[in-house]
């Protein structure tokens, strides 16, 4: 996800017959976080780094595969972007990549956990700069997995649940 200072409005509430102003930033810097969650463990693991490319994207898989649980194996659901389909991505054993059809990011549940996030702590601001522009996505990352059973509510899906059997 893209975070910086040209960022999105949201809805707000306002008395009626009232316009509230909103800022919006016109400058250019911008963080970006690769992030994972595991709605089953309600848990999730995400960086914030300066670009979104192959070597970003290997350094986040690098981190999400220390933090599968020992035994398991993740499957990231990712959109076809270039630096998720590149060959020169190394996928640890334990990850297995699935990539979704083109425009379908409602089968993706980080998707959900990203607007969440838009519109809890991301949108309706001015960021000072490049590293407010971090900070401020880091706590939101932070704030969003100290509250218990957000992940899951968020990134649960009825139909993507994998039974054993009886």
């Amino acid at each position: 996800m893209r975070v910086g200072q040209k960022n999105g409005l949201v809805y707000q509430w306002a008395k009626k017959g009232t316009r509230p102003r909103q800022p919006k930033d016109q400058r250019y810097a911008n963080a970006y976080v690769f992030g994972a969650i595991c709605p089953a463990r309600d848990t999730g693991t995400a960086l914030v780094l300066p670009y979104a490319n192959a070597d970003a994207m290997q350094h986040h898989l690098d981190d999400l595969s220390r933090c599968v649980a020992a035994g398991a194996h993740a499957v990231v659901t990712l959109d076809k972007a270039g630096w998720h389909t590149t060959r020169r991505l190394h996928v640890p054993p334990n990850i297995s990549l699935l990539h979704l059809p083109p425009a379908s990011p409602e089968l993706n549940p980080t998707e959900n956990i990203w607007q969440y996030m838009r519109q809890t702590s991301l949108s309706n601001r001015v960021f000072r700069d490049y590293d407010d522009v971090v900070e401020v996505a880091s706590s939101a990352w932070n704030k969003l997995t100290a509250e218990h059973g957000r992940i899951a509510s968020i990134g649960t899906r009825s139909w993507t649940e994998i039974s054993q059997g009886p």
